[in-house]
């Protein structure tokens, strides 16, 4: 039996960034420490790609006139796995800073207020309101321990049509977040993905809803999916630094998870929001910034951080923790930001 072809989808930290140069023939690429990169290449191969701080006039993000999140979104965490209460009170409370405005700066929600800068063609801008709302468990791993593109909306048909406690359908403002496990091992993951996002097939989910796939590489690979709170080995000079949280594979998880959400709020049909010419392989506002997390960031270099005084490495507050998560593009100013910047 012949199975059908993967999804395109527009992937997390994908490898190759220079191909945002050209015109894209292959999923999104952004630099990651990957095992197929040269130790001593990065200064070459990074000089003129698309990740940096500044502005430049490769870059020529559009709006494709497809929706944007507008109405108030709802995250529905899909739990897939062995997963410690611990992890998910960590994860949840990420997905609750994004909406709390009070919170000591440079906070989580002044970052989304660069993804609400982003409009659709009536002029509305993506909403501030971002919560967690129903979550399901799925401890037993209906699906197995290796998903593929395609079985990982199967999991999601699983929790919207489960016999008891079905996640709501929610295709207008809703956002289906599938966090597998440290122990489950997802198509291409490690090798050139550690999240993607995309849309459900009707024939496959029976709705057509936005979501998105992250994973725990605290085994698997977390020098190169949980970078920099760890480093790969294979690459000399390095240093890992201590994560926020007390946990690298889910203080390496939370930027992935701000990646994709940021990524589905501005473009959660493909059709809205993004460089490069072909859609099924689109540059998305995270892309664009992928590894940046302060001032002068770009090639290798993550930018200018900040620590606490147990030796924490962040860039930004929640509502009782911090977090160190990537920047993202603003397309009023055409270069990436986040609320860490330093004045020049």
């Amino acid at each position: 039996m012949i199975m059908p072809p993967a999804p395109p989808l527009t992937a997390a930290k994908t490898l190759a960034p220079l191909l945002l140069l050209l015109i894209l023939t292959g999923p999104v690429f952004c630099w990651r420490p990957w095992p197929t990169t040269k130790p001593n290449s990065t200064d070459i191969l990074y000089g003129g790609s698309k990740r940096y701080e500044g502005s430049s006039e490769f870059v020529h993000l559009k709006y494709h006139m497809g929706p944007v999140l507008t109405a108030n979104i709802t995250v529905y965490p899909i739990w897939y796995g062995t997963w410690q209460p611990s992890h998910k009170r960590i994860i949840r409370e990420f997905i609750s800073s994004i909406s709390a405005a009070d919170s000591k700066p440079p906070s989580v929600a002044g970052w989304w207020r660069t993804v609400q800068q982003y409009t659709d063609q009536t002029g509305d801008n993506i909403t501030r309101s971002v919560r967690v709302g129903e979550e399901k468990n799925d401890r037993f791993y209906s699906h197995g321990k290796s998903l593929t593109r395609l079985s990982v909306q199967s999991v999601i048909k699983s929790a919207v049509s489960a016999a008891t406690r079905p996640l709501p359908v929610n295709p207008k403002s809703g956002v289906y977040l599938l966090l597998t496990s440290d122990d489950v091992h997802v198509q291409d993951f490690c090798n050139n993905i550690c999240g993607f996002h995309y849309f459900t097939f009707p024939s496959i989910v029976g709705y057509t809803l936005p979501y998105a796939w992250v994973g725990n590489s605290a085994k698997m690979c977390p020098g190169v999916c949980a970078y920099p709170f760890a480093v790969p080995e294979y690459i000399p000079g390095l240093t890992a630094v201590k994560s926020p949280n007390g946990d690298v594979g889910v203080d390496g998880m939370i930027s992935v998870i701000a990646h994709e959400i940021a990524e589905l709020a501005t473009n959660p049909l493909v059709n809205a929001w993004y460089a490069g010419g072909d859609p099924v392989f689109p540059v998305e506002i995270a892309d664009l910034c992928e590894g940046i997390y302060g001032t002068g960031g770009g090639g290798s270099y993550t930018g200018q951080m900040l620590n606490g005084r147990d030796g924490a490495t962040y860039n930004m507050n929640g509502i009782r923790r911090r977090f160190l998560v990537q920047w993202v593009w603003n397309h009023l100013l055409n270069y990436c930001t986040g609320p860490n910047a330093l004045d020049h």
